[in-house]
């Protein structure tokens, strides 16, 4: 589904990845740990082509994507929840998913049917259809964010700091819809994420980045149990 081989990235003259490496299978949850300035949104602004890496490759579904603009990379499949929600504040629920929609060609069927689904796996997004997305709870602007990203059928979900904010109960639901997109929609899932706990309890593997390099990986139930990484990232 997704191969990453020795990608670099810069910020200037400051070097923010180093040799990245990875690679995910078409029904896998990947999950992408390290601290704060580890490289991990650059990483995902690398795969969305925000960001253009300085030599390596990326290749999706076996295609080469590295230097193709975000609007052509959406369109082919990969969809990017960014860190911090990022939903229209003065827009109301519904027309922020049905800018979801907006790079699709859908028929008022096809739109109701995508939408239909959306208040199915989000029911408080159908109870709140016609606020504002800025009346919306923390929780409940992740539920919009994710749910504007699946409105356009993407092949590759890829969700930055999911948890970021969020009480621990709304970060078990968050957690819970991400497995049902992966489980029921078959859609493979890449997560960005601090809470090493909660990305290792729901992914098949792991990569943790440290400076801007991939220090280990492997799969995540191992890592869970990984003395190293319990003192680094779990807090024991």
């Amino acid at each position: 589904m997704l191969e990453i081989t020795n990608l670099d990235a810069y910020y200037g003259k400051v070097q923010a990845l180093k040799n990245i490496s990875l690679s995910m299978g078409p029904q896998e949850i990947i999950s992408i740990i390290g601290s704060n300035g580890a490289g991990k949104t650059t990483l995902m602004s690398c795969i969305m082509g925000i960001v253009h890496g300085v030599g390596g490759e990326i290749k999706y579904k076996n295609q080469n994507i590295t230097n193709l603009k975000t609007h052509v990379i959406t369109k082919r499949g990969v969809v990017y929840i960014p860190e911090g929600r990022e939903v229209f504040p003065s827009m109301t629920v519904l027309h922020n998913l049905e800018m979801g929609a907006y790079s699709k060609k859908f028929t008022k069927k096809e739109l109701n049917y995508h939408l239909d689904s959306m208040y199915e796996l989000f029911p408080r997004l159908k109870e709140r259809s016609s606020q504002k997305a800025s009346s919306l709870s923390g929780g409940e602007q992740q539920m919009l964010a994710i749910a504007r990203g699946l409105m356009s059928d993407p092949q590759l979900l890829m969700c930055d700091e999911p948890s970021l904010g969020l009480a621990p109960v709304i970060v078990d639901d968050v957690f819970r819809i991400i497995v049902r997109v992966s489980q029921e929609m078959k859609i493979p899932v890449i997560i960005v994420e601090q809470n090493a706990y909660m990305a290792l309890s729901i992914s098949d593997r792991c990569y943790v980045l440290e400076n801007g390099r991939i220090v280990s990986s492997g799969a995540s139930k191992d890592l869970i149990d990984s003395d190293d990484i319990k003192k680094a990232y779990l807090g024991g």
